[in-house]
């Protein structure tokens, strides 16, 4: 047989009496007191005794004080995908009953929140869109490290790292991209399609001219774009700049982030929203040209 070692989760075993020889077994049997049995007046009165200790125990109320307190119900805090940092400050002002201002310096402290080296101690586009819960004991260090760490881990996965290196990018610069996917489309396919914009005019050195990134720099979120306003001097001026913006101009989220290492397949070069729901894209000037003119169009029409 073999040897098997005995499971450190078994039962101790209870140890064996010694035995006894027959003649001594026997003396000892005859020896030992026999078990009393009860008569049947004596189970009666045992029966009746357990049924007036059960109702005792029902009739008499739990032993549990009033004043013990109750469990605190989490609120939510909401970050929608997008939200720009200055929204998230504010927001999380709100939240915890901060003096406005609070969260945003706190947040940019130097060395605050966990943030890639690129960023600069600027968390734009690390304060990741989620739905979190508040308690009276949370504190906005606490909260504001929990949403940079949160995206920290979901930019970092190997994914997201391989697919960044594929297009030449640094994952700190597909945030920025994804950010500029997310403010500019309205679904996850349009998402897409920006996404192979932006990669495209990356690749032939063309300036972005993104009216999103343009609106950053000006501190505004607005449809309509002037002449007089792509002649600012911001870095974020990215008909003036060619490449990337230095930052992200907003926290992006997962489908954002999808679309830019996994862009559409196609070859173009421009789009604009005409209508909601209805964004075209084209790699010819003319044709584009022709969509920005109906665009105009309709906002005129909008503003009557």
């Amino acid at each position: 047989m073999t040897y098997r070692p005995p499971s450190p989760y078994a039962p101790p075993r209870r140890p064996r009496r010694p035995s006894l020889p027959g003649p001594a077994r026997r003396a000892a049997a005859l020896q030992a007191p026999r078990r009393a049995r009860l008569t049947r007046r004596g189970r009666l009165a045992l029966l009746l005794g357990a049924v007036l200790l059960v109702a005792v125990a029902v009739t008499v109320p739990p032993l549990v004080s009033d004043d013990e307190p109750a469990v605190e119900q989490p609120r939510t805090l909401l970050v929608p995908e997008g939200w720009r940092a200055a929204q998230v400050f504010a927001a999380v002002d709100r939240a915890l009953g901060l003096s406005e201002g609070s969260a945003r310096k706190i947040a940019t402290a130097p060395g605050a929140l966990p943030l890639p080296t690129a960023a600069h101690d600027n968390p734009e586009g690390y304060l990741f869109p989620a739905t979190y819960p508040v308690l009276s004991a949370t504190t906005p260090e606490g909260l504001l490290r929990f949403m940079a760490d949160t995206a920290g881990k979901r930019f970092g996965t190997a994914r997201i790292t391989e697919g960044a290196r594929t297009h030449g990018l640094s994952v700190y610069e597909t945030v920025i991209a994804a950010s500029i996917v997310q403010a500019e489309a309205d679904n996850p396919e349009d998402m897409a399609k920006v996404a192979r914009v932006v990669h495209n005019r990356l690749a032939r050195g063309m300036a972005l001219q993104m009216d999103s990134t343009l609106n950053y720099g000006l501190g505004r979120s607005t449809l309509d774009t002037t002449y007089a306003d792509t002649e600012s001097t911001s870095p974020y001026n990215t008909y003036a700049r060619k490449g990337l913006p230095p930052t992200p101009i907003g926290n992006p989220g997962d489908e954002a982030l999808n679309a830019v290492i996994n862009p559409a397949d196609g070859d173009w070069l421009y789009f604009v929203t005409v209508a909601p729901g209805d964004t075209r894209f084209t790699a010819d000037y003319t044709t584009h040209r022709a969509n920005v003119a109906e665009f105009n169009a309709n906002r005129a029409a909008e503003r009557g």
